[in-house]
């Protein structure tokens, strides 16, 4: 069921997108390696802060994917004023979104008080939340721009855009936190400012790019009537809402579970923090094939094919499994090596080291349930994957972690191993979700 050509086809529009993502996370890890030269309670502070905002976060650009599959399957027919109605409803809505999400973050931030952290982590954190919440709105409008974008397969841009802000962010970091070229240090305050700053300039860049290039000149064409359309706006709604509550699940029972490692201490939590940061790597390379294996399925549907689309599919998850067990391996071979990235603590690296070769176990099983969600949001199919999501990770994963990290006496390790289970659910059922649309598929 594999060809050299739907293996090019998925690279070609995948690696942008994986270097992309990782550039999304490249924001944080860098956060967290440059606080991190501050101490190990900072760092848990950057942590504890990042976990309702990247809550939010992933919501807010799991709702923009609602824009790609419906791009994908249109450009292949080449119905380009539907195109435009997606492009314009969907920067709206999720304009919408991102603002609410906003006020969200803003009535939440004393709820860290209740999660029973050390006290002198939960002061530091609120007030880089306090900072990190207004980037929410500039991120909605680039994620919106730039999943309508990748459903034409025009990737490169958002990668140029997400690395040339992360080099930013980085700048921004050193001369915040440290306070150079004249400025007073900030301390890890800067860090939060530098974030919101690269935020905006990747927002402002990227809906410039969809505005003014001659690729999309065509969708802003001015008609008669209005360009809204409720129903649309409503499918658009519809897909996102459906892959932001599955990306919520996972992320949140991970946030979960930092809270989980909290309770055992501070250091235990940087830890997790340094793991978890790493392992996010590989996880945004499967989540671009994910993108990708929807934009390619997409196009497929579009066509009425069901043999390619079979072939698209099968190809995204061989090239997902390659890259995840490429992944597990470096883990193992370089743990130390990849923790010491991160944090200066010997304490920190030794737990965060052992605590990779879990994450090696469960990189196959992350790899298929993500690639798995992007092929079946192609295909419209949100409403069980959505379910499956929330059984395997609160339903399974947390009472494991809670069960083996407590209740067996594994600590921070067990907590990891149950989050390990719930993903391998996740795979398995998402596959076998996958199988029974496809023999139920048929065109007429």
């Amino acid at each position: 069921m594999l060809n050299k050509h739907h293996i090019h086809k998925t690279l070609q529009l995948a690696i942008p997108v994986c270097i992309s993502n990782i550039g999304h996370m490249l924001v944080g890890i860098t956060d967290t390696a440059f606080v991190g030269r501050i101490g190990s309670t900072e760092q848990a502070a950057v942590l504890l802060a990042g976990t309702p905002y990247f809550l939010a976060l992933v919501f807010a650009i799991g709702l923009a994917y609602g824009i790609t599959p419906l791009v994908s399957e249109a450009d292949v027919t080449k119905d380009h004023r539907f195109n435009a109605k997606v492009l314009k409803n969907g920067i709206i809505l999720n304009l919408v979104v991102g603002v609410c999400l906003f006020g969200l973050l803003t009535l939440s931030t004393p709820l860290l008080y209740y999660l029973d952290q050390p006290d002198e982590v939960v002061q530091l954190a609120i007030p880089f939340l306090g900072v990190l919440m207004f980037s929410m709105v500039p991120l909605s409008i680039f994620s919106a721009c730039k999943q309508f974008a990748e459903g034409l397969s025009y990737t490169r841009m958002a990668m140029i855009i997400t690395l040339s802000s992360n080099l930013l962010n980085i700048f921004l970091n050193y001369v915040l936190i440290f306070g150079k070229f004249g400025l007073e240090p900030m301390g890890m305050m800067g860090s939060a400012w530098a974030t919101f700053i690269s935020r905006c300039i990747m927002a402002l860049w990227m809906l410039g790019y969809v505005y003014y290039h001659r690729h999309f000149k065509i969708y802003w064409i001015k008609e008669e009537g209005s360009f809204f359309s409720y129903l649309l706006t409503k499918k658009i709604f519809h897909i996102g809402l459906g892959t932001g509550l599955q990306w919520l699940f996972e992320v949140s029972a991970f946030a979960f579970a930092a809270v989980m490692v909290g309770w055992i201490g501070i250091t235990e939590m940087a830890s997790h923090q340094v793991a978890l940061s790493v392992a996010a790597m590989t996880y945004m390379i499967a989540s671009g094939l994910s993108a990708a294996a929807s934009v390619r399925v997409g196009n497929e549907i579009g066509r009425k094919d069901i043999t390619e689309i079979k072939r698209a599919a099968n190809t995204a998850y061989f090239l997902g499994l390659l890259f995840m067990g490429t992944g597990a391996l470096l883990f193992i071979i370089f743990k130390t090596q990849l923790a010491f990235l991160l944090s200066m603590d010997k304490e920190v690296i030794d737990l965060a080291s052992s605590l990779l070769v879990v994450a090696a176990v469960f990189q196959l099983s992350d790899g298929t349930q993500v690639v798995g969600l992007g092929i079946l949001r192609a295909m419209k199919d949100v409403k069980v994957p959505t379910t499956i999501t929330l059984l395997s990770y609160w339903g399974v994963g947390i009472p494991c972690s809670y069960l083996l990290g407590f209740k067996a006496g594994m600590g921070t390790h067990g907590i990891w191993y149950g989050l390990s289970i719930g993903l391998t659910v996740a795979a398995i059922l998402l596959y076998w979700r996958f199988r029974i649309i496809t023999k139920r598929l048929e065109f007429t």
